[in-house]
């Protein structure tokens, strides 16, 4: 595997580049502030290497995550979800003081971490959009 950096899939054609965004389906608005990780391997059975990471911005974009080295072959996005649900919660709770903040007497947050992922291929762009609710989240390859 190649440990170049510095080099975009744009410029060169020759690897992956990855996008993403989260929106927060519970309250129709982008998702600010959660820490999003990028991995990539180059082969079904190599090791994951860690690329480093960004965090959405108000947009509940990550504008800045790291380019992929060449021969990547899968790559993995991990979404540490907890710290902005919990956030979430509790300012819906505040705002509905009659309404409980959990449904029911288990964790705050069920799904603490979301990790996506896909298979890519040299010189196509992949983003991919993150849905996501306290109960539940959803991805799908944008454009």
């Amino acid at each position: 595997m190649s440990t170049s950096t510095g080099t975009t899939a744009s410029s060169t054609g020759t690897t992956a580049s990855v996008s993403t965004h989260i929106l927060d389906t519970s309250v129709g608005r982008p998702a600010e502030g959660v820490a999003v990780g990028l991995s990539a391997r180059a082969g079904r059975e190599a090791d994951w290497r860690a690329l480093g990471g960004s965090a959405t911005d108000a947009d509940g974009r990550c504008k800045d995550l790291p380019a992929l080295p060449e021969g990547t072959t899968h790559v993995r996005l991990d979404f540490a979800v907890e710290p902005y649900l919990e956030k979430t919660a509790k300012k819906q709770a505040d705002a509905q003081q009659d309404a409980p903040a959990n449904r029911d007497s288990g964790p705050g947050v069920f799904f603490p971490e979301v990790a996506i992922t896909f298979a890519v291929v040299p010189g196509e762009h992949y983003h991919v959009p993150l849905l996501l609710n306290p109960f539940g989240y959803s991805v799908y390859r944008g454009s």
